[in-house]
């Protein structure tokens, strides 16, 4: 597994709450509503199993890392219980496996993956969700958020993403937080207290302190940065709206990320931290992502650039070598020009293929596992067992949900074959946590525009080779701008990647994205 992608589950302890549960069997779920256009709350499905009737579908999951390769635990079991489906699972072995078994023919049941949702939504390969639904479940029902993100060209939905939550829904759910994906910056309390506790509340704060960091500490590095985290807390300071290979949406009308007009103070400032001697220039090179936690764990650095669980994992790791420090979260927004633009559809979604033996059984396993009491099930475990629903409208939970063993060999979170942001992002509601404030903060400026996730280039178009030429040009192009000798040549640097953009057609690029980005807007009216 990927270390982004562990960070979805590994995050601080926290302590075992025992909370017996006052609710009733129904999850008890009278503070928290079902989110707004989700699925049916009822848990509709197949029949219960009875002995000797389950039925039995084959699932490819297209993902090497997957944590869990087997149907097996209280919440397969439960699922099964619910639904009369167990499933015989296999996981990818490289991410070429489900291309070649595309191409050969030999597909299994159901298919749940990423990278391949474009190209199994093709009539040829899987049954239209729209199709079943119509035929087997029609009281299965999708609000048309999910339709329109998923509907392709030629009228139809094969599958419907998970991790994904519309602005209203996150919005009516307080307790739902998102994922410890999300940037953010520790620093060292024991420092910050020989310094004399200086407040820090904006950019311009954090930046003063780095100094005085540098000039007390001189063998100490002032901010150490995850290599795969380098940009994105100061991108969300700086409003740009999108990350660098991103688009942005200005009146009505989308642009490639590097032509934000914000995105030029965003290079001078972190050409600024170079100079300056706050950050090294080694830091755009490191091998791996582990050196950074070893600069932070080990006493080298005063401040860590990572995500919102930085802190909390960085006090275990301290803790555990017997380390005598320990770091706390800065503010999520340091800036009053703060902003989030979430564009994203959500992760993985399920597929049940022209291969498959039993398309009613599935789309209605798929039904259940999309209602209120599936999603629970799948994310938070079995209720009464592994948690309980507090009154005030969240789950308290009898585990640690940071304990990927426990979490992996419990069957908890991974078979949400669909799911979605709302019942994913309760699992980050951990007062004890310093990330829960971190998402909160974030929560609070954080704008979903889905629409504009829906813009991507197809396999093997002219606009795909384009934007990878400019995406990779970009990669190079950046850090000689964060690491320009002087304010002037950084502009310069920024000017000449611009320039680059240009001529490898990033003019011809942006005009097929707006035409696309028009299209992708009439679904969802």
């Amino acid at each position: 597994m990927n270390k982004s992608r562990s960070f979805k589950i590994v995050a601080a302890a926290l302590s075992m709450a025992v909370v017996l549960s006052a609710c009733g069997g129904n999850g008890g779920n009278t503070a928290q509503p079902a989110p707004s256009g989700s699925p049916d709350a009822a848990a509709g499905g197949n029949a219960p199993a009875k002995p000797g009737q389950v039925k039995e579908l084959s699932l490819f999951i297209d993902a090497s890392w997957y944590p869990v390769t087997e149907w097996k635990g209280p919440v397969a079991d439960m699922i099964t219980e619910k639904t009369g489906v167990k499933l015989k699972v296999t996981v990818a072995t490289d991410d070429k496996q489900l291309p070649l078994m595309i191409a050969s023919g030999d597909l299994p049941d159901l298919v749940f993956t990423s990278s391949n949702v474009d190209r199994l939504s093709d009539s040829k390969l899987s049954y239209s969700w729209n199709e079943l639904i119509e035929k087997y479940a029609p009281d299965f029902k999708i609000d048309k958020t999910r339709i329109a993100i998923h509907t392709m060209d030629d009228g139809n939905f094969y599958t419907v993403r998970n991790s994904f939550a519309t602005q209203e829904e996150m919005k009516n759910s307080k307790y739902s937080l998102g994922s410890d994906g999300n940037p953010g910056i520790a620093v060292r309390e024991d420092i910050l207290k020989e310094l004399g506790n200086p407040p820090i509340k904006t950019l311009d704060d954090f930046v003063k302190v780095l100094g005085m960091v540098k000039e007390k500490y001189p063998e100490m590095v002032p901010l150490i940065m995850d290599k795969d985290w380098i940009e994105q807390y100061f991108l969300a300071q700086f409003g740009t709206e999108t990350l660098l290979d991103g688009w942005y949406e200005q009146d009505g009308k989308v642009e490639y990320a590097i032509r934000q007009p914000k995105m030029l103070d965003f290079f001078k400032f972190m050409n600024s931290l170079y100079r300056n001697g706050y950050i090294l220039a080694e830091n755009f090179a490191l091998a791996n992502d582990q050196i950074d936690d070893q600069y932070a764990t080990g006493g080298k650095a005063f401040a860590h650039s990572h995500t919102v669980s930085t802190a909390d994992t960085d006090n275990i790791k301290i803790k555990s070598n017997q380390g005598n420090f320990s770091f706390k979260m800065l503010p999520s927004v340091l800036s009053k020009d703060a902003k989030v633009v979430s564009s994203g559809l959500g992760f993985s979604g399920t597929f049940i293929t022209k291969k498959n033996k039993d398309p009613e059984a599935s789309i209605k396993f798929m039904q259940y596992l999309a209602s209120d009491e599936g999603k629970k099930l799948t994310m938070f475990g079995v209720e009464g067992v592994h948690w309980t629903w507090n009154e005030e409208g969240h789950p308290d939970f009898k585990y640690n949900p940071s304990d990927a063993d426990f979490v992996n060999s419990n069957g908890i979170k991974w078979w949400y074959l669909y799911n979605d942001g709302v019942t994913e992002g309760m699992l980050s509601y951990v007062p004890e946590l310093q990330k829960t404030q971190a998402l909160m903060d974030l929560k609070s400026i954080r704008i979903y525009k889905p629409e504009i996730g829906l813009i991507q280039t197809q396999p093997d178009s002219q606009e795909k080779t384009i934007k990878t030429k400019i995406d990779e040009m970009v990669k190079n192009e950046k850090v000689k701008i964060y690491l320009a000798e002087s304010e002037e040549a950084a502009v310069a640097a920024y000017e000449n990647m611009l320039k680059n953009a240009e001529n490898i057609g990033l003019q011809k690029l942006t005009d097929w994205a707006n035409t696309t980005y028009q299209k992708k807007k009439e679904l969802f009216k």
